[in-house]
């Protein structure tokens, strides 16, 4: 067995429509239902410019066919963050900064890449990796 990449993220929220809101404002992911089976007022998908889920979101209600206690609103537990591969560095710290969001830099020239480390609504910390910018 290989492993491809990385297939997607599910968060479960209590902040739906805002987290949704979040990541389509923040990194120009589409919002979407998801399948037919599954309740919009419960779940939205959120694609990349390629088409591809790479977030699911859930409400705190969306029944689970695995199911666990999650803390909403908590940090990611030993999940220490979720990195996605950007570009628009300047874009994305001008949108952060207009949200007046927390964030960090950290800037590695000798590999030529540039992170921001902000959290989503839910506190899911998220490194931001644009190489070459």
């Amino acid at each position: 067995m290989i492993v491809e990449r990385l297939d997607h993220v599910n968060i479960i929220t209590d902040r739906l429509s805002e987290t949704a809101t979040f990541y389509a404002d923040l990194l120009d992911l589409e919002e979407r239902d998801g399948p037919p089976h599954m309740k919009p007022d419960q779940v939205r998908w959120m694609y990349d410019q390629n088409g591809i889920a790479i977030l699911h979101l859930n409400s705190v209600d969306f029944p689970r066919k695995y199911d666990r206690n999650v803390d909403s609103g908590a940090e990611t537990g030993a999940i220490h963050h979720v990195a996605l591969r950007c570009t628009g560095f300047e874009e994305v710290t001008s949108r952060l900064d207009a949200r007046g969001a927390d964030y960090k830099i950290n800037d590695m020239p000798s590999s030529g890449l540039r992170q921001i480390f902000t959290s989503d609504p839910n506190n899911v910390l998220l490194e931001l990796n644009f190489f070459g910018e």
